[in-house]
Protein backbone atom coordinates (compact mmCIF):
# COMPACT_ATOMS: atom_id res chain seq x y z
CA UNK A 1 0.00 0.00 0.00
CA UNK A 2 2.94 2.19 0.72
CA UNK A 3 4.46 1.69 -3.03
CA UNK A 4 1.13 2.33 -4.13
CA UNK A 5 1.16 5.88 -2.39
CA UNK A 6 4.14 6.57 -2.96
CA UNK A 7 4.02 5.78 -7.26
CA UNK A 8 0.12 7.74 -6.90
CA UNK A 9 1.73 10.85 -5.60
CA UNK A 10 4.45 11.26 -7.61
CA UNK A 11 2.50 10.17 -10.82
CA UNK A 12 0.14 12.63 -9.83
CA UNK A 13 2.28 15.59 -9.11
CA UNK A 14 4.17 15.26 -12.09
CA UNK A 15 1.41 15.46 -14.63
CA UNK A 16 -0.16 18.11 -12.50
CA UNK A 17 2.56 20.14 -13.47
CA UNK A 18 2.65 19.09 -16.94
CA UNK A 19 -1.42 19.47 -17.69
CA UNK A 20 -1.48 22.73 -16.04
CA UNK A 21 1.96 23.70 -18.07
CA UNK A 22 0.44 22.71 -20.83
CA UNK A 23 -3.12 25.03 -20.38
CA UNK A 24 -1.38 27.75 -19.75
CA UNK A 25 1.58 27.96 -22.10
CA UNK A 26 0.28 26.35 -24.63
CA UNK A 27 -3.94 26.33 -24.87
CA UNK A 28 -3.49 30.23 -23.03
CA UNK A 29 -0.47 32.34 -23.78
CA UNK A 30 0.21 30.07 -26.96
CA UNK A 31 -3.10 29.20 -29.03
CA UNK A 32 -4.92 31.86 -27.65
CA UNK A 33 -2.39 34.61 -26.96
CA UNK A 34 0.18 33.96 -29.30
CA UNK A 35 2.40 35.90 -26.08
CA UNK A 36 5.44 33.91 -27.55
CA UNK A 37 6.73 31.91 -30.27
CA UNK A 38 8.29 28.55 -30.87
CA UNK A 39 9.12 25.39 -33.27
CA UNK A 40 6.07 23.81 -33.97
CA UNK A 41 6.97 20.65 -31.90
CA UNK A 42 7.16 22.38 -29.06
CA UNK A 43 3.67 23.78 -29.77
CA UNK A 44 1.93 20.41 -30.42
CA UNK A 45 3.95 19.34 -27.12
CA UNK A 46 2.34 21.53 -24.62
CA UNK A 47 -0.73 21.23 -26.19
CA UNK A 48 -1.17 18.24 -25.94
CA UNK A 49 -0.35 18.00 -22.94
CA UNK A 50 -3.11 20.36 -22.42
CA UNK A 51 -5.78 18.58 -24.20
CA UNK A 52 -4.88 15.55 -21.98
CA UNK A 53 -6.21 17.14 -19.13
CA UNK A 54 -9.84 17.08 -20.65
CA UNK A 55 -9.73 20.52 -22.22
CA UNK A 56 -11.25 19.42 -25.65
CA UNK A 57 -10.44 21.07 -29.02
CA UNK A 58 -7.72 23.66 -28.46
CA UNK A 59 -9.34 25.55 -31.67
CA UNK A 60 -12.63 25.74 -29.66
CA UNK A 61 -11.00 26.67 -26.11
CA UNK A 62 -8.32 29.24 -27.74
CA UNK A 63 -11.30 30.51 -30.08
CA UNK A 64 -14.01 30.81 -26.64
CA UNK A 65 -11.41 32.60 -24.88
CA UNK A 66 -10.54 35.14 -27.40
CA UNK A 67 -14.13 35.60 -27.11
CA UNK A 68 -14.11 36.05 -23.51
CA UNK A 69 -11.54 39.02 -24.13
CA UNK A 70 -13.07 40.43 -26.56
CA UNK A 71 -16.49 40.38 -24.78
CA UNK A 72 -15.59 40.39 -21.04
CA UNK A 73 -18.29 40.67 -18.68
CA UNK A 74 -21.10 41.30 -21.23
CA UNK A 75 -23.64 38.91 -22.40
CA UNK A 76 -21.35 38.11 -25.22
CA UNK A 77 -18.61 36.82 -23.14
CA UNK A 78 -19.35 32.85 -23.11
CA UNK A 79 -19.09 32.31 -19.35
CA UNK A 80 -19.76 35.74 -17.94
CA UNK A 81 -20.46 36.00 -14.13
CA UNK A 82 -23.63 37.61 -15.22
CA UNK A 83 -25.09 34.14 -16.27
CA UNK A 84 -24.88 32.75 -12.84
CA UNK A 85 -22.74 29.77 -11.39
CA UNK A 86 -24.61 27.13 -13.18
CA UNK A 87 -23.71 28.61 -16.74
CA UNK A 88 -20.58 30.13 -16.00
CA UNK A 89 -18.82 27.65 -14.76
CA UNK A 90 -20.50 24.27 -16.98
CA UNK A 91 -23.19 25.08 -18.71
CA UNK A 92 -21.44 26.96 -21.59
CA UNK A 93 -19.61 24.01 -22.51
CA UNK A 94 -22.80 21.63 -23.10
CA UNK A 95 -23.67 23.99 -26.36
CA UNK A 96 -23.80 21.90 -29.64
CA UNK A 97 -22.30 24.41 -31.65
CA UNK A 98 -20.12 27.91 -31.41
CA UNK A 99 -21.93 30.80 -30.57
CA UNK A 100 -23.24 32.90 -33.46
CA UNK A 101 -20.52 35.71 -32.43
CA UNK A 102 -17.75 33.73 -32.59
CA UNK A 103 -16.60 32.41 -35.74
CA UNK A 104 -13.74 30.53 -35.62
CA UNK A 105 -13.08 30.94 -39.38
CA UNK A 106 -12.44 34.74 -38.09
CA UNK A 107 -11.40 34.46 -34.86
CA UNK A 108 -9.00 31.51 -35.23
CA UNK A 109 -8.18 31.15 -38.45
CA UNK A 110 -4.38 31.10 -37.27
CA UNK A 111 -5.50 27.71 -35.75
CA UNK A 112 -8.11 26.41 -38.59
CA UNK A 113 -5.84 26.61 -41.05
CA UNK A 114 -3.38 23.88 -38.94
CA UNK A 115 -4.26 20.42 -39.82
CA UNK A 116 -3.96 18.90 -36.01
CA UNK A 117 -6.64 21.09 -34.19
CA UNK A 118 -8.75 21.18 -37.25
CA UNK A 119 -8.91 17.20 -36.56
CA UNK A 120 -9.27 17.70 -32.85
CA UNK A 121 -12.33 20.18 -33.14
CA UNK A 122 -14.37 17.70 -35.45
CA UNK A 123 -15.73 20.68 -37.74
CA UNK A 124 -17.09 22.91 -35.27
CA UNK A 125 -19.46 20.23 -33.87
CA UNK A 126 -18.95 20.72 -30.05
CA UNK A 127 -19.99 18.14 -28.19
CA UNK A 128 -18.20 16.02 -30.40
CA UNK A 129 -15.21 17.48 -30.02
CA UNK A 130 -15.32 17.08 -26.46
CA UNK A 131 -16.26 13.51 -26.74
CA UNK A 132 -13.09 12.42 -28.66
CA UNK A 133 -11.29 14.20 -26.45
CA UNK A 134 -13.01 12.14 -23.49
CA UNK A 135 -12.11 8.98 -25.51
CA UNK A 136 -8.38 9.56 -25.98
CA UNK A 137 -7.71 11.44 -22.92
CA UNK A 138 -8.88 7.85 -21.05
CA UNK A 139 -7.04 5.69 -23.70
CA UNK A 140 -4.00 8.03 -22.80
CA UNK A 141 -4.52 6.42 -19.20
CA UNK A 142 -5.36 2.72 -20.24
CA UNK A 143 -1.67 2.96 -22.27
CA UNK A 144 -0.47 4.33 -18.88
CA UNK A 145 -1.99 1.60 -17.46
CA UNK A 146 -0.78 -1.45 -19.69
CA UNK A 147 3.30 0.23 -19.61
CA UNK A 148 3.45 1.35 -15.83
CA UNK A 149 0.66 -0.12 -13.88
CA UNK A 150 -2.58 0.90 -12.25
CA UNK A 151 -1.09 3.84 -9.33
CA UNK A 152 0.79 5.78 -12.03
CA UNK A 153 -2.63 5.62 -14.15
CA UNK A 154 -4.52 6.83 -11.80
CA UNK A 155 -2.11 9.73 -10.60
CA UNK A 156 -2.09 10.73 -13.96
CA UNK A 157 -5.91 10.82 -14.14
CA UNK A 158 -6.82 12.27 -11.24
CA UNK A 159 -4.10 14.98 -12.13
CA UNK A 160 -6.14 15.51 -15.40
CA UNK A 161 -9.89 15.80 -14.12
CA UNK A 162 -8.42 18.01 -11.11
CA UNK A 163 -6.89 20.59 -14.23
CA UNK A 164 -10.41 20.20 -15.54
CA UNK A 165 -12.14 21.34 -12.91
CA UNK A 166 -9.76 24.08 -11.86
CA UNK A 167 -10.21 25.76 -15.27
CA UNK A 168 -13.39 25.77 -15.13
CA UNK A 169 -14.11 26.87 -11.77
CA UNK A 170 -10.89 29.80 -12.40
CA UNK A 171 -13.38 30.76 -14.87
CA UNK A 172 -15.64 32.33 -12.49
CA UNK A 173 -13.98 33.40 -9.41
CA UNK A 174 -10.86 35.12 -11.11
CA UNK A 175 -13.92 37.68 -12.27
CA UNK A 176 -15.30 37.90 -8.73
CA UNK A 177 -13.87 41.36 -6.19
CA UNK A 178 -14.04 39.07 -3.00
CA UNK A 179 -11.50 36.66 -3.96
CA UNK A 180 -8.40 39.05 -5.34
CA UNK A 181 -6.99 42.59 -5.95
CA UNK A 182 -6.39 44.76 -8.82
CA UNK A 183 -3.45 46.43 -10.07
CA UNK A 184 -5.26 47.72 -13.45
CA UNK A 185 -8.17 49.72 -13.99
CA UNK A 186 -9.54 47.45 -16.46
CA UNK A 187 -12.87 47.43 -18.01
CA UNK A 188 -13.81 43.97 -16.87
CA UNK A 189 -14.02 42.39 -13.29
CA UNK A 190 -11.16 40.34 -13.81
CA UNK A 191 -8.71 40.02 -10.29
CA UNK A 192 -5.48 38.92 -9.77
CA UNK A 193 -5.40 35.93 -6.89
CA UNK A 194 -1.79 35.68 -5.42
CA UNK A 195 -2.62 32.59 -3.58
CA UNK A 196 -4.19 31.08 -6.52
CA UNK A 197 -0.75 31.33 -8.64
CA UNK A 198 0.33 28.53 -7.04
CA UNK A 199 -1.83 25.78 -8.28
CA UNK A 200 -2.24 27.91 -11.40
CA UNK A 201 1.25 28.41 -12.16
CA UNK A 202 0.81 32.22 -12.60
CA UNK A 203 -2.73 32.12 -14.12
CA UNK A 204 -4.07 33.53 -10.92
CA UNK A 205 -2.75 37.12 -11.68
CA UNK A 206 -5.81 37.47 -14.14
CA UNK A 207 -6.35 41.28 -13.48
CA UNK A 208 -2.57 41.71 -14.94
CA UNK A 209 -3.45 39.53 -17.74
CA UNK A 210 -6.62 41.28 -18.83
CA UNK A 211 -4.81 44.50 -19.03
CA UNK A 212 -2.21 43.07 -20.83
CA UNK A 213 -3.60 39.91 -22.39
CA UNK A 214 -0.50 39.82 -25.01
CA UNK A 215 2.38 39.42 -22.70
CA UNK A 216 3.74 36.00 -21.50
CA UNK A 217 4.75 37.24 -17.68
CA UNK A 218 1.49 37.69 -15.94
CA UNK A 219 3.54 38.51 -12.49
CA UNK A 220 4.29 42.70 -12.89
CA UNK A 221 4.06 44.00 -9.00
CA UNK A 222 6.30 42.74 -6.04
CA UNK A 223 5.32 40.08 -4.56
CA UNK A 224 4.23 38.49 -7.68
CA UNK A 225 5.53 35.72 -9.12
CA UNK A 226 4.54 33.26 -12.65
CA UNK A 227 5.69 29.86 -13.02
CA UNK A 228 4.61 29.55 -16.25
CA UNK A 229 6.59 32.68 -17.36
CA UNK A 230 9.47 31.11 -15.79
CA UNK A 231 9.09 28.27 -17.86
CA UNK A 232 8.87 30.27 -21.01
CA UNK A 233 12.28 31.90 -19.70
CA UNK A 234 14.27 28.73 -19.90
CA UNK A 235 12.78 27.90 -23.06
CA UNK A 236 14.26 30.53 -24.44
CA UNK A 237 17.35 30.01 -22.47
CA UNK A 238 17.48 26.78 -24.20
CA UNK A 239 16.38 28.03 -27.66
CA UNK A 240 13.17 26.45 -27.85
CA UNK A 241 11.38 30.09 -28.34
CA UNK A 242 12.31 32.55 -31.03
CA UNK A 243 10.46 36.04 -29.64
CA UNK A 244 8.62 36.34 -26.42
CA UNK A 245 6.57 39.11 -25.35
CA UNK A 246 7.56 39.98 -21.69
CA UNK A 247 4.95 42.59 -21.03
CA UNK A 248 7.77 45.02 -20.32
CA UNK A 249 4.86 48.14 -21.07
CA UNK A 250 2.88 46.90 -18.52
CA UNK A 251 5.41 46.77 -15.59
CA UNK A 252 7.09 49.91 -16.37
CA UNK A 253 3.26 51.98 -16.20
CA UNK A 254 2.31 49.72 -12.88
CA UNK A 255 6.22 50.72 -11.66
CA UNK A 256 5.32 54.38 -12.26
CA UNK A 257 1.50 54.92 -10.93
CA UNK A 258 1.26 56.19 -7.32
CA UNK A 259 -2.42 54.27 -7.20
CA UNK A 260 -2.03 51.32 -8.94
CA UNK A 261 -5.47 50.65 -8.85
CA UNK A 262 -5.90 53.66 -11.55
CA UNK A 263 -3.26 52.40 -14.17
CA UNK A 264 -4.47 52.62 -17.81
CA UNK A 265 -1.82 51.19 -20.25
CA UNK A 266 -2.05 50.66 -23.77
CA UNK A 267 -3.23 46.83 -24.82
CA UNK A 268 -0.41 45.03 -26.34
CA UNK A 269 -2.69 42.41 -28.14
CA UNK A 270 -6.46 42.22 -28.12
CA UNK A 271 -6.74 38.47 -29.13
Amino acid sequence: MTEFIILFTVSFLISYVIHILGVSIGYHRLLSHRSYKCPKFVEYFWVTAGYLAFQSSPLWWATMHRAHHRYSDTELDPHANLYGWRRSIYGWIFDEKYPDHVDPQKCGKDLVDDPYYRFLDRGGRVQEAHLLNGVLCFLFRFVLLAMFGLPIALGSLSAGLLMQQVTLIFNKISHMEIFGYRNFDTTDDSVNMTWLSFVTMGEGLHNNHHANPGSANNALAKGEFDLSYMTIKLMKALRLTSWVNDGSTAKRALNKSRRMQSVKIPVESNL
